[in-house]
């Protein structure tokens, strides 16, 4: 399918990068980002990512999913809205010192989907949404639909998330975050997205379920202060931030992961993550 320009209107271009939020994008790609590896890892193995791999990463924030995957030969192009990771994704995939074919192998762009397109250049071959927190429901949706429109029948379109609140250590201390942004709201209120609600996501975004998995990705940390940045760097404290303060936020984080701590000092918290394969 040759990809065609489409419009957009749900993900605005990258804002300028703002030095007081760089500390929080430079802590995601050092410390919370490499989580993930093994959910990028089962997925590309099980659909062959290779040289023939075209990647459309949605979200791709500082870029280690699309570098494990140009590792493997494959052309990526992503798109990220925080200026910060975008920045930091330049870094790792287009190196000053012209180590990797930029223009042919490697794209980075902050706004989708309307500039990835390419005119009477092959479509993707593979879509991928790691991470959904960047987008609103509606917004996730709208770049789904989207970025089908520039991919391959059949293409295959990955969505993630977290697996069961009860195989994952970390629902615990996300829920302190829950009760801070709204302190009335019902004990517990934090939901990971479910089977069924990636499910449900594929079907508003006009794509057909097509199989799915469970990746354990443990969050590990040297010692309490890395554990503290690096979970304060998914945006997922943000509202809690802004209801009281960090302080307090950082307080109540750290008593939350106290039971994850080792005699060591180090701090493991045991996670499943989830992800869904759609085709277009």
């Amino acid at each position: 399918m040759t990809p065609t320009l489409v419009r957009q209107h749900h993900v605005h271009p990258a804002s300028p990068p703002d030095p007081a939020r760089s500390w929080r994008a430079r802590d995601w790609a050092e410390i919370q980002e490499r989580m993930l590896v093994p959910l990028y890892e089962a997925v590309y193995e099980r659909l062959e990512v290779g040289p023939a791999t075209r990647v459309l990463g949605l979200g791709c924030g500082s870029g280690l999913a699309l570098l494990m995957a140009a590792a493997r030969g494959a052309h990526v192009t992503g798109t990220e809205a925080d200026a910060e990771r975008l920045a930091l994704a330049r870094e790792r995939l287009l190196p000053d010192d012209g180590a990797r074919v930029r223009t042919a192998r490697t794209r980075l762009l902050g706004s989708v989907p309307g500039e990835v397109a390419e005119p009477g250049g092959p479509g993707f071959n593979l879509v991928t949404a790691f991470d959904p927190q960047p987008f609103a429901e509606g917004d996730l949706v709208s770049a789904l639909s989207e970025a089908a429109a520039m991919a391959e029948r059949g293409t295959p379109v990955v969505l993630a998330g977290w697996g069961p609140a009860e195989r994952c250590a970390t629902s615990s201390v996300l829920r302190v975050a829950s009760r801070l942004a709204d302190p009335l709201r019902t004990p517990g209120g934090w939901r990971p997205r479910g089977r069924d609600d990636l499910e449900e996501l594929a079907h508003r975004a006009g794509l057909r379920p097509d199989g799915s998995g469970r990746v354990a990705c443990p969050f590990g940390y040297a010692d309490m202060d890395s554990a503290v940045r690096g979970l304060l760097s998914t945006g997922l404290f943000d509202a809690a931030v802004a209801a009281t303060d960090r302080s307090q936020v950082d307080k109540e984080l750290t008593e939350a992961l106290h039971p994850h701590t080792r005699p060591d000092g180090t701090v493991w918290m045991p996670n499943v993550f989830r992800y869904l394969i759609a085709r277009v």
